[in-house]
């Protein structure tokens, strides 16, 4: 794509950082984390696809996709795009669905009503596509476009005439990864549903099972499959394994049904699928740090002492977040504090791990445990001050004065990487524009001329820089596993708005 010209950059504002864990927790916020978690929420509507609702409240976007399927007699209209783009790639898709799910089931009582019923509204906009991927039998349906098409052009969704491609994968071939998602995301929704439609719960339960059982009776990758791995690598390529994936599954399913064999799963194959392995890592490709979080809730509540290596896990990867402690390798900040890895789409990292420090928090306080790391002890408090500071950081308690989601404060990102919200509404401008035609506002240096309400950027770099720079995918692009686990950060803070 041609080099986006870059826009003048306004002045920061002049922000105090709260550097010490003390300040932070007296320090009263004037962040409004009841704001901010409606537009984390109403960000789902804009990366509809498919058919949309009387209720649509993100008024600029229409219906796309709606012959998404065809090619296999399929009806696999719906989902969600991932990000700035319009493919539908179902391994992230279904991350997203497990971490809202989670965040309902974790923090939904939390939330105030109407939030809830939204929040349970943007779940079921997942699940009812991810029923439809798992509808046929021995076959799960992985993705719908060609994204090496699709990139090629700034094309809003609404538009779309590039090829919409559906990638499945038929047994024996393997999708453990993608199917072990699937079953993670259907069993901890059903899980969020059970009290409003417990009928509806029986579905996505009855369908977690059986995406697990294709999981696990065909081992491997999906990305390994010849004819898929050129369309899913390098965006949503398996790298760290498919085992991962088999131990998630499991894990939400024993949560949801309470079943023997499940737990029996967890302690059969803990060692054996590298339950152990990459512990500090957690979102779309690795679900170790949430594993061993999420199982341990078991062993703290009943005592499952087979269960204590998840649970000594799970300390260790809070150990790495806790600059005191005496841990081998500590996670790295930025020097105003957020946590930062390298890859891009940093804020996924941010938004993930303060949910599981506030899941993990709940799970201690319950039982009234701390943990160690090493000769200090770490109480509820301090994960949750930890998981505090992340969340003010992305809402604008940071060196730039910049609230990193969009629409929130009057300082946010302008010019983000994503389709829909640079290119004029098709409710402005009816009129078709190609696939090569988007590339004016592609390169404009004009702020995007909707507003994509609650999206989280992908956020700044390891010296805390940030420019608003459409080209920038990495910092720029919104992606949906960006938000879904803020919207249980944010759920907790605006109930606790100062944790201990």
């Amino acid at each position: 794509m041609p080099t986006l010209r870059l826009p003048p950059r306004r002045p920061a504002a002049a922000v105090h950082l709260l550097i010490a864990a003390a300040a932070a927790a007296a320090e009263a916020s004037y962040l409004e984390y009841g704001d901010a978690l409606s537009k984390a929420i109403l960000f789902f509507e804009g990366q509809r696809s498919g058919y949309l609702p009387q209720d649509q409240r993100i008024a600029w976007r229409g219906n796309s996709g709606l012959s998404d399927g065809w090619t296999y007699r399929a009806d696999l209209t719906g989902g969600y795009y991932d990000a700035g783009d319009n493919v539908k790639f179902g391994f992230p898709m279904a991350f997203t669905t497990t971490l809202l799910a989670w965040s309902v089931v974790e923090f939904g009582d939390l939330m105030p009503p109407p939030e809830r019923r939204n929040a349970l509204v943007a779940i079921r906009w997942a699940t009812d596509y991810l029923l439809k991927t798992v509808s046929q039998p021995n076959r799960i349906f992985v993705q719908v476009g060609d994204p090496n098409i699709d990139h090629s052009c700034w094309e809003r969704p609404e538009d779309m005439d590039t090829a919409r491609t559906v990638f499945a994968v038929d047994a024996p071939n393997p999708a453990s990864d993608v199917a072990g998602e699937t079953a993670a995301a259907l069993a901890a929704s059903s899980m969020a549903f059970q009290s409003s439609d417990p009928g509806y719960s029986d579905t996505l339960l009855k369908n977690a099972i059986k995406a697990f059982e294709f999981a696990d009776s065909y081992r491997g990758a999906y990305s390994d499959n010849s004819d898929i791995k050129d369309h899913v690598c390098p965006f949503y390529c398996d790298f760290d394994g498919y085992q991962d994936e088999l131990l998630w599954g499991a894990a939400w399913l024993r949560r949801a049904t309470q079943d023997e064999s499940y737990l029996n799963y967890l302690q059969d194959n803990g060692k054996t699928l590298g339950a152990d392995d990459n512990i500090n890592e957690f979102g779309w490709d690795n679900k170790h740090a949430g594993l061993n979080v999420l199982v341990s809730k078991e062993f703290l509540e009943g005592n499952v002492i087979s269960l204590q290596s998840y649970k000594s896990s799970a300390d260790s990867f809070v150990c790495t977040l806790i600059p005191d402690s005496s841990s081998s390798s500590h996670i790295e900040y930025t020097p105003g504090g957020l946590i930062y890895k390298p890859g891009g789409s940093n804020l996924q990292h941010a938004t993930s791990i303060a949910f599981l420090l506030l899941v993990y928090a709940n799970y201690l306080s319950t039982t009234s445990q701390s943990m160690n790391c090493g000769s200090v002890s770490i109480g509820p408090a301090t994960l949750r001050q930890q998981a505090k500071r992340q969340a003010d950081y992305i809402l604008g308690e940071n060196p730039k004065g910049i609230s990193y989601m969009v629409g929130y404060s009057a300082y946010y990102p302008l010019r983000i990487h994503h389709r829909g919200s640079s290119l004029p509404s098709i409710k402005d401008h009816p009129q078709f524009i190609a696939c090569k035609e988007g590339s004016i506002y592609f390169n404009s240096s004009d702020p995007n001329q909707n507003v994509l309400v609650g999206a989280l950027v992908g956020g700044p770099g390891e010296d805390d820089e940030y420019e608003d720079d459409r080209v920038d995918f990495r910092k720029s692009e919104p992606t949906t596993y960006i938000n879904a686990p803020f919207v249980g950060v944010l759920a907790y803070l605006n109930a606790n708005s100062n944790p201990s």
